[in-house]
């Protein structure tokens, strides 16, 4: 047993370790095991084997866990050992027993330590960027699942599936997701935000959408000596007529506090508010052919405009576009769309792997733009994960003179996928290919299969 599992644990480094070396070394997955003190019998799939089988799992576009499993036994095929069996329960309790605080851990440091590599060359007058977005993803419909992350009120019992809402902080410099809280879904945008501040850091900048432009939160926000950059939120009607003008479209206006205690707060939150703050609002339009928006309202606590020009926060708020692409990247490409796991434990897992893959790659997109002098965003996060999943077996087998060389290649080839800046390109919210007609799940299954008997 434990030659098998000193085998695997060369070929995986050798093979998915030295693209991530850097992010996820083999040491920082021992410090987590021994800081959580996990104990575990000498067994085939131990902890760090364990790991990196999920994650391989979840980077394929074959998420089953038995081929998982199949690929551990093919690392193992050419050894001489006892092959082991195809079977998954094993595999299967070995993820049950990873703790949910281990992978948050290893999650957290591959977004921080992606975070260190910034230089001062890559931030926004002076700024560290940070956005924040919410959305949702669906899981299996089982009792467990139903509890916990219960489905949309307006579905039939039976005919929806549990779904989860997920609020999660990108690096607009890196793409790197650097914080998460999972929740059920009727949990509005901005309780899942006042969880993640404390993931911020002096000197960050926020930029969000018009969900998160409220005045608790940006007290809050400005305490931790970070600043804002958020959309108006539509409840808000003041005009231009009001407020000090520092420029064109552009002025300083007070905001007070409200007169009672908003959701979400404690009366002891709501008392330590100060009873008015000086915000910046700026405001433009767009006519952009595609753009559903013709004037947006921007709320900033940058007040200093010499530092702070108005036409950079414009700019810079046309970025915060870049979050939706970062989620989609995670539920349309890496699949994380429809999670597969069966209790509620398990789903939490799955999500910080997936954050945990998805963060590995950017690394791997990081080094390859700044090796070779192309802006890291502009790659292309599926071509990535192709170039990876294909010189996998080429860097396991290599030696190690030939793995470095292999390993330069893969950063060379992941710049050739570049993605084009097209900022004007637009297309029709439609689709060409027509869904199979099949009529809607409008009862729960059991239901209709007792009325196909009895016909």
């Amino acid at each position: 047993m434990t030659l098998r599992v000193q085998i695997l644990k060369d070929k995986f480094s050798q093979s998915l370790g030295l693209p991530f070396k850097e992010l996820l070394p083999e040491s920082v997955i021992r410090q987590a095991i021994s800081e959580l003190k996990i104990k575990y019998k000498k067994r085939l799939f131990d902890p760090f084997i364990t790991l990196w089988a999920f994650l391989s799992q979840v980077l394929d576009s074959d998420k089953t866990c038995h081929n998982a499993v199949s690929k551990v036994v093919a690392h193992l095929a050419n050894e001489e050992v006892e092959i082991p069996s195809t079977d998954t329960s094993a595999y299967c309790q070995a993820r049950a027993r990873l703790p949910e605080k281990m992978l948050e851990k290893l999650f957290n440091y591959s977004g921080q330590n992606l975070e260190d590599k910034i230089t001062q060359e890559h931030l926004w007058c002076g700024r560290n960027i940070k956005v924040i977005d919410g959305s949702t993803v669906s899981m299996p419909d089982t009792v467990e699942n139903q509890k916990e992350y219960p489905q949309p009120s307006t579905q039939n019992e039976g005919c929806g599936f549990p779904i989860a809402k997920i609020g999660v902080i990108f690096s607009l410099v890196t793409g790197a997701a650097v914080a998460l809280c999972i929740d059920v879904l009727n949990t509005h945008d901005i309780k899942l935000a006042r969880r993640l501040y404390s993931f911020l850091k002096p000197n960050d900048l926020l930029l969000g959408d018009r969900a998160f432009c409220a005045y608790a939160d940006m007290v809050s926000i400005t305490k931790l000596g970070c600043d804002v950059v958020f959309r108006k939120h539509q409840s808000r009607t003041t005009t231009m007529r009001k407020g000090k003008i520092i420029g064109d479209c552009d002025k300083l206006v007070t905001w007070y506090k409200p007169k009672r205690c908003p959701q979400g707060l404690s009366k002891d939150e709501f008392d330590a508010l100060p009873p008015s703050i000086t915000v910046r609002e700026i405001y433009y339009y767009i006519v952009i052919p595609g753009f559903r928006t013709g004037r947006v309202s921007l709320i900033t606590t940058l007040i200093d405009q010499a530092t702070y020009p108005t036409l950079k926060i414009v700019r810079l708020y046309y970025q915060r576009w870049q979050v939706e692409l970062d989620l989609k990247h995670l539920k349309t490409t890496l699949g994380m769309d429809v999670l597969r796991c069966k209790t509620p434990s398990m789903v939490r897992k799955e999500i910080h792997v997936y954050l945990l893959a998805y963060n590995l790659l950017r690394s791997l997109m990081w080094s390859a733009g700044t090796t070779y002098n192309t802006p890291p965003l502009r790659l292309s996060l599926q071509g990535t994960r192709h170039h990876l999943l294909n010189f996998v077996p080429k860097l396991e087998a290599a030696g190690s003179k030939k793995r470095k060389r292999l390993y330069c290649t893969l950063l060379k080839i992941i710049v050739h996928k570049e993605v084009p800046d097209r900022p004007t390109r637009n297309e029709p919210r439609v689709i060409k290919r027509r869904p199979k007609a099949y009529p809607r799940l409008t009862k729960p299954r059991h239901e209709l299969r007792k009325q196909l008997q009895t016909a």
